[in-house]
C-alpha cells in the first residue's frame, strides 16, 4: 500500500494511511502495529479515530526516522512511502518511486544514507 508523510511546517508529524487502506489492512481489534524502519523495529499505537476518518500514525520515533530520510528538503509536499505487510500487524516502510506514471516499490534506503 502507498501511504504519505504528514507535515506541519518543516516538521514531519506522522503518516497518513488513507481510509481505504485502514479498512483493508488494519483490523479494528488491534491497538498497535509494528513498523520496520531500516534495521529498527518499533511498535506504534493506533488511536481510536484511526478507523473513524483519521487514519494517521503518529509516533516520535517514526517522525524522527522520516525527518532523517527527508534531509533538508521542504515538507510542503507529502512524500509517498510503501508500507508492505511483513507479518501479522507488521509492516516494512520504504520510499516509493514513480515509474511510468505509477508508484512502484523502491528499494529500502540503507541507514546512514540520508
Amino acid at each position: 500500500m502507498v501511504v504519505k508523510t504528514q507535515c506541519k511546517g518543516r516538521e514531519v508529524t506522522g503518516l497518513h494511511v488513507g481510509a481505504s487502506n485502514a479498512r483493508r489492512y488494519f483490523p479494528k481489534n488491534i491497538s498497535a502495529i509494528e513498523l520496520e524502519l531500516d534495521h529498527l523495529r518499533i511498535e506504534c499505537g493506533l488511536p481510536p479515530d484511526f478507523w473513524k476518518g483519521q487514519p494517521e500514525i503518529h509516533d516520535p520515533r517514526l517522525c524522527a526516522w522520516l525527518q532523517s530520510k527527508q534531509s533538508q528538503k521542504s515538507c510542503r509536499t507529502p512524500i509517498p512511502l510503501d508500507m508492505i505487510p511483513s507479518g501479522t500487524n507488521s509492516f516494512k516502510l520504504g520510499f516509493a518511486s514513480l515509474r511510468g506514471g505509477k508508484i512502484r516499490q523502491a528499494a529500502m534506503i540503507p541507514s546512514g544514507s540520508a
